[in-house]
C-alpha cells in the first residue's frame, strides 16, 4: 500500500497476488455492476472499493462510505436514505442522505452482513429501482444513479442458511441450460447485463426461461428447430447499442430520428423492446436505456410529442 499524494491510500506491489487482484480490479471497473468484497477485517477491503472507483468511468464523482456495523438500525436507515424534518427527535432539518450524497459515483456499504432483515429489505428494493424515500417521508424523492459496492467478513451463504441475510434469486436449472447454450456475442458484459435486468424485472425470486431477453431465448428456439434466421432491423441495432454498449437513448436514437434518419416505427420497435426487458415498466426502460433520473418525464413527453408511447399493460 502506498499514499497517492491526496490523502488516500492504493493499493501497490509486484507479488503474483497482487498483479492478479489489481487486473480483476480493472476488468470489475469497466462494467457498472454491483460488487460484493469479502475477506477478513483488516485485509484491505475499502482499498478495493476505492480502486475499482478510480479505475471506473465514475471515478471523478463522489466515493461515498458507510459502516453499517456502527449504527443502529434506525441511524443506518437515515444515514442512508436521509430524512425529512420533524421525522423523529432531533430531526430539525431535512438532511439528505449518504445514497442521494453519493449521485452518479459509487456507494461503499461495509460490513453490510450486519444489516437487520428490515434493511437488507429497503436496500433490496432500492438496488431494483434506484428509487429514494426519506425516513419521515410519504413518498419517493426521485430516483439516484449509484454504484453499490459492499463488504463483509461474515460468510453470507451461512447466513442464507440460517434465515438472518436474505437470499439473493436463483436461476431455474432450465434457465441455467439455455444460458449456457447461448453464444453471448458481447462476451461477458453482455452475460452480466442480462443477469442484472433479470434480477431486476423477474417477477419471481427463481428466474425463469420467460424472465430471460427475447435473444436469448430465440437462439434456443433455432437450435430446436431449423428456421430462415430473421434478418437484423434498425431497432435490433439500436437496441443492441443501448443494453450492450450502455449508450444513452438521447445519444443513439434520439438524434438519429430528429434528423429523419430513422423512422417513428424504427422509434416505436425499439420501444417495444424496451417494455418486453422490463415487463411494462416505463421506469425501467429508462433505466436500461441508460437515462439519468431527471429525463424520465422528459422521455414520457418525448414518446407522447411524437405518437411512440405504446401501452404498457399488454407486456406484463
Amino acid at each position: 500500500m502506498r499514499n497517492n499524494g491526496n490523502g488516500r491510500v492504493q493499493l501497490s506491489g509486484t507479488s503474483r497476488i497482487i498483479v492478479e487482484l489489481k487486473e480483476e480490479i480493472q476488468r470489475i471497473a469497466r462494467s457498472d455492476a454491483k460488487v460484493l468484497i469479502t475477506g477478513e477485517s483488516g485485509v484491505g477491503k475499502e482499498l478495493v472499493a476505492q480502486a475499482v472507483h478510480g479505475e471506473s468511468p465514475r471515478k471523478a464523482r463522489p466515493f461515498v462510505a458507510v459502516n453499517c456495523a456502527g449504527l443502529p438500525e434506525t441511524l443506518l436507515e437515515s444515514e442512508l436514505f436521509g430524512h425529512v424534518k420533524g421525522s423523529f427527535t432531533g430531526a430539525y432539518r431535512d438532511k439528505p442522505g449518504k445514497l442521494e450524497m453519493a449521485e452518479q459515483g459509487t456507494i461503499f456499504m461495509d460490513e453490510i452482513g450486519e444489516m437487520t432483515m428490515r434493511m437488507q429489505g429497503l436496500l433490496l428494493r432500492f438496488m431494483e429501482t434506484g428509487e429514494l424515500q426519506k425516513v419521515g417521508g410519504d413518498r419517493t424523492d426521485g430516483r439516484v444513479d449509484v454504484r453499490v459496492i459492499a463488504a463483509t467478513n461474515r460468510n453470507l451463504r451461512d447466513m442464507v442458511v440460517q434465515g438472518t441475510f436474505r437470499e439473493v434469486k436463483a436461476v431455474a436449472p432450465e434457465a441455467v441450460k439455455m444460458l449456457t447454450e447461448y453464444s453471448w456475442p458481447g462476451n461477458v458484459r453482455e452475460l452480466e447485463n442480462v443477469i442484472e435486468r433479470c434480477v431486476v424485472t423477474g417477477r419471481n425470486e427463481m428466474i425463469a426461461i420467460d424472465d430471460l431477453p427475447m435473444e436469448v431465448r430465440m437462439h434456443a428456439n433455432v437450435g430446436l428447430r431449423p428456421k430462415r434466421e430473421r434478418r437484423r432491423t434498425v431497432a435490433d441495432d439500436l437496441f443492441k447499442r443501448l443494453l450492450e454498449e450502455r449508450e444513452s437513448f438521447w445519444s443513439v436514437v434520439y438524434p438519429l430520428y430528429m434528423q429523419r434518419e430513422i423512422t417513428k416505427g424504427n422509434v416505436r420497435d425499439v420501444v417495444r423492446k424496451g417494455l418486453e426487458e422490463a415487463r411494462g415498466n416505463y421506469k425501467i426502460v429508462a433505466r436500461l436505456f441508460n437515462m439519468e433520473q431527471r429525463d424520465y418525464k422528459r422521455f414520457l413527453n418525448f414518446l407522447r410529442k411524437h405518437d411512440c408511447q405504446l401501452p404498457f399493460k399488454e407486456y406484463r
